[in-house]
């Protein structure tokens, strides 16, 4: 067990020899990951600007944006801002970092594995305040109403005020012997806070005290070993008017009414990298490294791209008649809204790309595992 926590930590926090295996396109026995077939290209993608930040090791690190700006961390504790491409600060925070980067107007925010949270005044770098979460921290913080909430790796949340770091308010809930890694943050709608949990729940959570307002079940755990009935919810919510979406390994993809939690429609589905939404479609990136197309009002199937099976694709980002995704070797993956076909790829530096996509402006931002930081037209 320590062995295959130790080479895939990445995956899953507690888990199974065999079933990293299944899930490691480099493994040397089993299915292979796509080899990548010629494409007719219609879009042409290229690189707008490029900055180095420095490796992420087993973590899951995403640059945040604000306007113009750009800031990204390392696992060695380098953390940078850049506007429009070109680097305005960066300094060594002085230990190793795990999550982040988050930031809005005013400060940006990181996580280590020693459970501090850390903020720095966004015009120079300059240390603001260090608060202390109750384990590692594995995802980047939220930033709204005036506070920093945090995930912990313990599967709490923890919201501290923005301007001090004095902690307001802690929510936990009972987790289950065996849990997925989750490196997604949640996210902040007005005045409350969604995630998901182990257990398959999405919870809704005050800002203004962090008591749970209602919660919707994505999925339930089943089976007849505690392997089988993991059914976490590892990946962030998505929101599309009243609408709230969330998917669930090993279990659904589910819908709920904003407002009130109810479910408005169900199907399984597993996935552990997550889901993008828009105004019509929901597209989730399954655990096969298929990426699906679902109708928002019914939850029926649109379209299905299959051609990136085993490539450890990251969740879908869509945007102006397009959905890209990237995989575990940096390449970049443009698919038509319509149909799901390719119409560009891009190739970054070799590394994985864990994380999501980010949007800055019209441009598509991600962050590899070497810590290259690409902004990328795609028209």
């Amino acid at each position: 067990m320590k062995r295959c926590f130790a080479t895939a930590l990445s995956l899953l926090a507690l888990t199974g020899c065999s079933t990293l295996e299944s899930m490691n396109p480099f493994a040397s026995s089993g299915p292979k990951m796509a080899d990548l077939q010629a494409i007719n290209t219609s879009v042409e993608a290229r690189v707008v600007w490029s900055e180095s930040v420095g490796k992420s090791g087993v973590y899951a690190f995403a640059p945040a944006v604000v306007g113009s700006s750009v800031y990204a961390a390392s696992k060695d504790g380098a953390l940078l801002r850049t506007d429009d491409g070109k680097l305005v600060w960066k300094i060594d925070v002085g230990q190793a970092l795990s999550g982040g980067a988050a930031a809005d107007q005013g400060i940006v925010v990181v996580g280590s594995p020693k459970g501090d949270v850390l903020a720095f005044a966004i015009s120079d770098g300059k240390p603001l305040w260090k608060a202390k979460a109750t384990s590692e921290i594995l995802s980047p913080p939220v930033l709204g109403e005036g506070l920093v909430v945090v995930r912990s790796g313990d599967n709490r949340l923890a919201a501290y005020d923005a301007l001090d770091g004095k902690r307001k308010w802690i929510y936990q809930r009972p987790t289950p012997a065996l849990s997925l890694r989750v490196t997604a943050p949640p996210i902040i709608d007005g005045k409350v806070v969604f995630a998901g949990f182990p257990g398959g729940k999405l919870i809704a959570v005050s800002t203004a005290n962090g008591a749970a307002m209602w919660d919707g079940t994505v999925a339930l755990p089943k089976g007849s070993t505690e392997l089988d009935r993991v059914a976490d919810i590892t990946s962030s919510p998505v929101i599309s008017a009243r609408t709230i979406c969330a998917v669930a390994f090993q279990g659904r993809v589910a819908c709920f009414d904003l407002g009130n939690g109810n479910l408005i429609w169900a199907r399984d589905m597993s996935s552990s990298v997550g889901l993008a939404i828009d105004a019509r479609r929901l597209y989730v990136t399954d655990d096969k490294g298929s990426v699906h197309a679902l109708d928002m009002a019914s939850g029926a199937s649109i379209w299905k791209q299959d051609k990136l099976s085993l490539r450890r694709v990251t969740a879908p980002v869509a945007r102006r008649g397009l959905v890209a995704v990237a995989d575990v070797q940096g390449v970049v993956h443009f698919l038509s809204r319509e149909d799901g076909s390719f119409v560009a790829r891009l190739t970054t530096d070799g590394s994985p790309v864990v994380a999501p996509l980010q949007f800055q402006g019209s441009n598509f931002l991600m962050q590899t595992s070497k810590g290259g930081i690409f902004a990328i037209e795609a028209q």
